[in-house]
């Protein structure tokens, strides 16, 4: 799998629910209902009880096209594959058959059902993975839509169809009992009521109708206004009432004893209503929708009616911009087409939260209770700025929305929209006018905003109230296309389509203080906040980083083939991320130039955001729904970064959570670790003319001359004295006091120490190196098992060198001829000098008296010598270039 050198996939933020229906299975050992969830290619398993998610299943080789579950299992169809799951995440069982889609799945004892594209069903044994039974209908004359399993009918299942009829199987002896003639509507829904032989059937052309299954007539019948009934529910807690859904997003409950709406739950979702399901003797209702949400609601109205007790939701609608919140990156702010604007913890989901929609009447919004009519919801927000500064007192983020000139306010401590919407008085009457750009300043209390007739206005965010125009008529001709201010509010920086980037004083006494030509038009501008750089993105698809203390262009990338979308510095302010409507993620070295990384995503990047601890890269992307995180890999793991050749071909990247369902071989492991970029190691030598020194710690080599003092020193006063044995049963002389009778133990001092003869005595394994480079002059072992020896060790190695008397010439002389070994290849300067030292400190006079190894001596002295100078020569040189340096 290809992926990025810096950022690794992580996950998605932002899913709870498709237009699959939900499932609910009783937990026994937990005593608590769980929630089971699709959201696209895996399911999330939420508890009940505070709506925690639970859980996170694989990923499946596509999307999920349907749901079931029991006691034991969840029941995913995958294509024309069937998936049974343990503990929400834990793959047990594969059922393979199947030639087109699943669409339908029913577990039924120790079996399970399923019902393909064709209509073909196949009965599975659960455990063996094996199909029993396999029925075909034909679509033309009975296509299945539905199927239920009646209480009390043993072997029996009820299909429904899409031609309106119903057929009675007996699945043990296939045959068909009975047919159903139907409704000439297509069969939607199809639910055991809790009275028995009577099922509930809802049709697409709205009807409901209560049919007793014994006597094959209809007990009565029900109309849905809001057209094609989706789903079907009882309540089971003493109150008889049925719950269906509609595609229009609204909940109607039927009173079954008056046969008339009991009430309704008007807009309860903003997409139809694709799955409701009432617990178990309890008045709480669950209702699913492919909006992205999941809701809780509890009848304890006094009309018999539902409020909203719990919901867990993200975007209807794909979302537009984000931003990291606070110093933590704990949070992402983000916007979405749904004209919401919500927080997203990368915690935990239960820390999620949502500050609304965009509301023209934001009081009339919330009497109404999310039923507000489309004419007074506000075009999405395109782009926000946010400062955390004054977030207690008044409001800290400022939203610009979609073509139009309104921008709005919002509190994130309060999690509500504003009260204010900042407007010029004159712009109020002109809807061809659009705010384009924002930027609320570092200190909290102002608002910049930039306009398509090249206006740009300065409003307190405290108030409301409008403070200043920058320019005479207009600062520039055309849109702007970004303001950004300083962080002491002195200078406030524009740049337009016009292809200027103009320097204002806060305060606009009189015009700029100085204008950049950029030769091409601006797409937007990104600051960082702790420096003087700011990256603009310009329309021929390069990308520059611009000093606002110099006023000048310090760098510039070129790269991507398309429209420039967002672009986000890393904390350090080192690296550049952009993104891209061609659909590639570049990360950008500015102190070199140079891009370090790029990777492409199945669909364009539309924002993204670096969070402040440099942890993680925030991105959303065209046609999604969820927020993903890529982790910053270099944060836990070395990664040798290198300029990227422009023609290297671009790895595909899946996004976090969204690949495929695969099982991970070695081969695999092989292949992505061999992507990987190695650590780097320096050699052990750059070059041969150049002396190398060792990188072993000053405490394993400098002190060697001086360890017979430093053993004196740290000699204890007294030996440690040992505990006198006693005896077991202890004697005692009589007296008038008991006392013990010692006069028979032996003290320590009477014992002998046991003495070696020297005819047992052995070379060590240094000794033994030493001797075997006789023959192949390999003095590399040798020297490499002294550097892994401490200190003491060292000592120990060179004084029992003329303890053998049998071969203490051939030890001195051989270690001679490896330290003399060692100065030649220039290596391990240091180690060298300091074992040097030491031997001639301990066998000195042994060398003297002996030709043999005074000739040796003196060979060793002479290269010695030589090499000292040589790296005496170099110090020298390094230290005149570097007093030169200082003086200048």
């Amino acid at each position: 799998m290809s992926q990025s050198k810096i950022f690794c996939r992580n996950r998605a933020l932002g899913y709870v629910s498709n237009e699959v229906p939900h499932v609910t299975r009783y937990i026994q050992n937990r005593k608590e209902n769980l929630i089971v969830t699709c959201v696209g290619k895996s399911f999330h398993t939420y508890g009940f009880t505070h709506f925690t998610l639970l859980s996170v299943s694989g990923i499946h080789p596509g999307d999920i096209t349907c749901m079931a579950a029991d006691t034991f299992h969840i029941y995913t169809s995958c294509e024309n594959e069937i998936f049974a799951w343990r503990r929400g995440n834990e793959l047990v069982h594969k059922y393979k058959g199947h030639e087109s889609n699943v669409h339908n799945l029913l577990p039924f004892g120790p079996h399970l059902l399923s019902v393909d594209d064709d209509s073909n069903v196949k009965v599975w044994d659960i455990k063996s993975e094996q199909s029993i039974v396999e029925l075909n209908f034909s679509n033309s004359v009975f296509k299945i839509t539905k199927m239920i399993h009646p209480a009390t009918y043993m072997n029996k299942i009820l299909f429904a169809s899409e031609q309106g009829q119903m057929q009675l199987w007996n699945i043990k002896t296939l045959k068909m009992i009975y047919t159903f003639k139907g409704w000439n509507s297509a069969i939607t829904a199809l639910e055991q009521a809790p009275a028995v032989h009577v099922a509930a059937i809802g049709l697409a052309n709205g009807r409901i109708i209560l049919h007793n299954l014994e006597v094959d007539e209809s007990i009565f019948e029900l109309i849905q206004d809001w057209g094609l009934v989706t789903s079907i529910t009882f309540r089971s807690d003493g109150y008889e009432i049925m719950a269906t859904g509609s595609l229009s997003g609204h909940i109607v409950l039927w009173n079954l004893n008056t046969k008339k709406v009991e009430s309704q739950i008007l807009n309860a979702h903003f997409g139809a209503i694709t799955g409701i399901n009432c617990l178990p003797n309890e008045p709480l209702i669950i209702s699913s929708s492919p909006d992205n949400s999941l809701k809780l609601w509890i009848f304890d109205q006094d009309d018999g009616g539902a409020r909203l007790l719990r919901i867990r939701e993200g975007f209807a609608k794909p979302p537009t911009f984000l931003r990291f919140h606070g110093n933590d990156g704990d949070n992402i702010v983000t916007a979405g087409e749904d004209s919401s604007l919500r927080i997203f913890s990368t915690i935990t989901e239960t820390f999620n939260k949502s500050l609304g929609r965009a509301s023209y009447h934001r009081k009339s919004s919330q009497k109404k209770h999310r039923t507000v009519e489309d004419p007074l919801i506000m075009p999405y927000i395109i782009e926000f700025s946010m400062e955390k500064t004054r977030e207690k007192e008044w409001d800290d983020i400022a939203a610009i929305h979609y073509e139009t000139g309104v921008v709005t306010t919002w509190s994130y401590d309060k999690l509500k929209m504003g009260q204010h919407k900042l407007l010029p008085e004159n712009f109020k009457h002109k809807h061809s006018i659009c705010a384009t750009c924002v930027y609320l300043t570092h200190c909290g209390n102002f608002v910049i905003i930039g306009y398509n007739n090249g206006c740009v206005e300065r409003f307190n965010i405290q108030s409301g109230i409008h403070r200043a125009s920058y320019g005479k008529n207009t600062a520039h001709i055309g849109t702007i296309k970004g303001v950004t201010s300083d962080n002491l509010n002195q200078i406030v920086i524009t740049a337009g389509k016009d292809g200027l980037m103009k320097f204002w004083p806060f305060k606009p006494l009189k015009g700029p203080l100085a204008q950049l030509e950029l030769n091409h038009p601006v797409e937007f501008l990104r600051k960082h906040d702790e420096s003087s750089l700011i990256a603009v993105a310009l329309q021929d698809f390069s990308i520059i980083i611009v000093d606002f203390n110099s006023k000048r262009i310090v760098r510039q990338f070129e790269g991507h083939t398309s429209v420039i979308t967002d672009v986000s510095f890393s904390p350090d302010a080192r690296w550049l991320v952009t993104s891209s409507r061609d659909s590639t993620i570049r990360t950008w070295d500015i102190p070199s130039s140079q891009a370090i990384d790029i990777f492409q995503v199945p669909k364009a990047c539309i924002s993204l955001d670096f969070s402040p601890n440099g942890e993680y890269l925030a991105t959303v992307h065209v046609d999604y729904l969820g927020i993903f995180l890529w982790v910053n890999r270099t944060i836990f793991t070395p990664v040798s970064l290198k300029a990227i050749n422009s023609d290297a071909p671009v790895p595909i990247v899946p996004l976090p959570g969204v690949d495929e369902l695969e099982e991970k071989s070695e081969e695999n492991v092989m292949d992505i670790e061999s992507e990987m970029d190695e650590e780097y190691k320096s050699p052990e030598q750059i070059s041969e003319e150049l002396i190398t020194l060792s990188s072993l710690a000053q405490s394993r080599w400098k002190n060697l001359l001086d360890l017979d003092i430093i053993k004196k020193r740290n000699k204890p006063k007294e030996p440690p004295k040992a505990p006198e044995a006693a005896p077991f049963f202890l004697p005692t002389i009589q007296s008038l006091t008991p006392k013990f009778d010692f006069s028979d133990i032996t003290t320590s001092e009477d014992n002998n120490k046991l003495e070696m003869h020297s005819d047992f005595q052995n070379l060590t394994i240094f000794s033994k190196f030493l001797l075997s480079t006789n023959e192949n002059n390999n003095f590399l072992p040798a020297f490499e098992k002294l550097m892994s020896m401490g200190p003491s060790g060292i000592d120990f190695e060179i004084q029992s060198l003329s303890h053998n008397p049998n071969c203490s010439v051939d030890l001195l002389f051989q270690f001679m001829k490896m330290i003399q070994y060692i100065l030649e290849s220039r290596k391990y300067f240091e180690l060298a000098q300091a074992y040097l030292g030491l031997f001639l400190k301990t066998h000195g006079e042994a060398l003297i008296d002996d030709k043999k190894l005074y000739d040796c001596l003196c060979e060793l002295q002479n290269v010695q010598e030589k090499t000292w100078i040589e790296l005496r020569t170099q110090l020298f040189d390094i230290q005149s270039v570097v007093a030169h340096l200082k003086k200048m």
